[in-house]
């Protein structure tokens, strides 16, 4: 049984979305600000985190910074507003996806069944050709870890995957809504902004200066692609 964190300062919100969840096998933590919530991490094995952004005491995008520190389970960020603003800002500090209130429980479920399921292949068996090389970027997919240029990175499930379909396909150019497509599997609705801020945030760890990208190339007007050779 997995376990989720439910974090949002309104109790009916952390009500409803306990009933969702619970009554799709999951347990339930609940927290009410990002104090309780960073609490309940410390003491329990948490495979997914529901976090609200605007809350008393501490807020969702400091209690995610925080998280992110220790921590690479998937975080879903809860938002009242579907402005441009707060979805970037909570992309961009290491949520891997966002849900806007009010939710609808199927889609609120879809999301965590997707995010659930690459979060847990971390420990699934090795398949052949688990190392995967492409100049200074080493990928072990049987152990789900990155070095760049001999350095260990530490990525969200939606970055490493992200980076496992670029390093897969060199020189292949990759839409944003093919990346979403393949990454999220979803339809691709809406998922330019998505996409390029876990773009941005990825480059960020593996690139040494992310304004001059070695690695991650933008193709303007058609997507992204990592060429081979291309330093």
């Amino acid at each position: 049984m997995y376990n989720i964190l439910v974090c949002d300062d309104e109790k009916d919100i952390v009500s409803a979305l306990k009933i969702y969840l619970t009554s799709d096998g999951y347990n339930v933590f609940c927290a009410y600000n990002g104090k309780e919530a960073l609490e309940i991490i410390t003491g329990n094995e948490i495979h997914l985190v529901l976090m609200d952004i605007m809350m008393p005491v501490i807020d969702g995008v400091t209690a995610v910074t925080r998280i992110r520190e220790h921590h690479n389970m998937p975080i879903i960020f809860t938002t009242a507003k579907s402005e441009d603003t707060d979805i970037v800002v909570g992309l961009n500090i290491g949520a891997d996806d966002y849900i806007t209130k009010p939710f609808n429980p199927v889609e609120l479920l879809a999301r965590v069944r997707s995010q659930l399921r690459r979060y847990t292949s971390l420990g699934s068996v090795a398949t052949a050709n688990t190392v995967i090389k492409i100049d200074g970027i080493v990928i072990n997919d049987e152990t789900k870890t990155v070095e760049v240029d001999g350095e260990a990175v530490s990525l969200t499930p939606t970055e490493y995957d992200i980076l496992k379909l670029l390093v897969q396909n060199p020189g292949k150019v990759f839409s944003p809504s093919e990346i979403y497509r393949k990454v999220w599997n979803e339809d691709p609705f809406g998922s330019d902004s998505t996409v390029a801020v876990h773009i941005r945030h990825l480059r960020e760890k593996i690139e040494i200066n992310p304004n001059k990208p070695r690695y991650i190339k933008v193709v303007w007007g058609q997507g992204y692609k990592i060429e081979k050779g291309g330093l």
